[in-house]
């Protein structure tokens, strides 16, 4: 029987990952996607739920990771998606108000269930 060797990463501890800010956010492939823009909690829950990762050329747009399944190294975050999933994946002018279409979009492309307020207004904001 063997013992299971330690992962290299760990596990992102919720009330830590805004400390991964600037850093650079690659895919199970440990391709490059970007760097960690912000970080977007559910409203309701308080629990972060995206990453925006800044890309593109000269950082043009951000786009939306979802957390479910990240971790952490010392200097990285690690999405669990590929990178061909983030190029298809919504994103948005960084300049722009998040809009609850951009929000819908985002839920829907990693198969999150999305559901508005109760107040009918966005479900994901900034801390």
């Amino acid at each position: 029987m063997s013992i299971p060797v330690a992962s290299p990463t760990t596990l992102i501890p919720v009330e830590d990952v805004k400390q991964w800010v600037g850093q650079e956010v690659l895919d199970l492939r440990d391709d490059k996607l970007g760097k960690l823009e912000d970080v977007f909690y559910d409203t309701e829950t308080d629990l972060p739920v995206f990453a925006a990762v800044r890309s593109g050329l000269f950082g043009k747009h951000l786009t939306l990771v979802a957390l479910r399944g990240a971790s952490a190294g010392r200097d990285y975050l690690r999405a669990a998606i590929d990178k061909s999933a983030f190029k298809k994946a919504p994103s948005f002018d960084p300049a722009a108000e998040l809009t609850i279409d951009d929000e819908t979009a985002a839920y829907e492309h990693y198969g999150l269930e999305y559901r508005p307020t109760d107040a009918g207004t966005r479900r994901l904001a900034k801390h």
